[in-house]
């Protein structure tokens, strides 16, 4: 027994040959459609990615704007009585957020404000420019002759040395933490000097200036003795300052010792034994038992983005031009 197997017929041409989709009618419009198809597919897709690109441009360019608002110095008027308070944090400079010009403004506001009852300087800094340190020490004491009714009293959080206790003595009162660093009233000019390494690395300096002066403090050359007595007479006038500006703020309650003055730095507590703070106490606790005005108002100027990005601009041009005039020492308060 067998089985006959009939094959199935095949699609055939009229040619006898397999039909392909060039023998199907209107071959030619269905390529084109499928093309097109493809070009618009491909379009829509390209048109997406577009839009979620500006959409996420226009996202971008929103926080922006929010951020340069938010971080901006401009303030909402502050209604009622209350403490304004300022910081000054960190180190002392034109180029970071502890420089004069914005700290005076803060302080200028504060004291503008009818409804400012005290004024708390919070003070958390190592030290830094004695220019800047002077600047706000000025301001303060212009401030408190103007406005004598509102008090200024700083107070210190971790440290007040130095360019920080240079502003600081300006104030009214001066409160601290028995385990802040307070003190540090002396001036330094630190750098490095390369000489001896250079001459085992047989590397030689090749500095011309015009001035017989002008080399100063330059790393890479030797010290002489005239520099050096320069140096330190510079220093001696700025120590001298400082300890001028220190006694005329606190007055008759410093009690001076033979190292009051030397660069030493001391615990809160001592530095109240030593006249140079006036008691214990945080913000909270001037603001509430001091000042009798509880809500705190805070007034420090805070910097927009394009502020902060123009300031360390500035910087880095400013470092470049003291580095290309080879000046090797820097004065501070610290």
């Amino acid at each position: 027994m067998s089985d006959n197997l009939t094959p199935e017929p095949q699609d055939l041409s009229p040619t006898g040959r397999s039909r392909t989709p060039a023998d199907e009618p209107g071959w030619e419009r269905a390529a084109l459609e499928r093309i097109a198809l493809a070009a618009i597919t491909e379009q829509r897709a390209a048109r997406r990615w577009k839009i979620f690109f500006r959409f996420l441009f226009l996202i971008v360019l929103l926080l922006l704007v929010w951020g340069a608002i938010s971080f901006s110095g401009d303030r909402v008027a502050v209604t009622g009585r209350h403490t304004a308070m300022i910081t000054l944090d960190g180190e002392i400079s034109a180029d970071t957020n502890a420089n004069a010009e914005d700290v005076n403004a803060a302080l200028q506001s504060a004291f503008d404000d009818s409804g400012t009852a005290g004024v708390i300087l919070r003070c958390n800094s190592p030290g830094g420019s004695p220019v800047q340190a002077g600047i706000i020490y000025n301001e303060i004491h212009r401030l408190r002759a103007k406005y004598p009714s509102i008090p200024l009293y700083v107070v210190v959080g971790d440290m007040c040395a130095s360019g920080g206790y240079y502003a600081a003595a300006a104030a009214d009162k001066i409160y601290v933490d028995k385990a802040s660093i307070v003190g540090s009233i002396g001036v330094l000019m630190d750098s490095f000097g390369f000489t001896g390494l250079m001459d085992k690395l047989g590397i030689q300096r090749r500095l011309h200036t015009s001035g017989e002066n002008k080399g100063f403090f330059d790393p890479f050359s030797p010290e002489t003795p005239k520099m050096d007595e320069h140096a330190q007479d510079m220093l001696d006038q700025i120590h001298a300052q400082f300890i001028d500006a220190v006694k005329k703020g606190r007055g008759k309650r410093l009690h001076e010792t033979p190292d009051m003055f030397s660069g030493l730095f001391w615990t809160g507590q001592k530095s109240v034994e030593l006249g140079l703070a006036d008691g214990f106490g945080d913000a909270d606790y001037v603001a509430r038992e001091l000042f009798k005005a509880p809500d705190i108002v805070d007034y420090t100027v805070k910097e927009s983005i394009t502020d902060r990005v123009a300031r360390k601009f500035g910087a880095a041009v400013g470092s470049s031009a003291v580095h290309a005039m080879a000046l090797g020492g820097k004065l501070n308060l610290r």
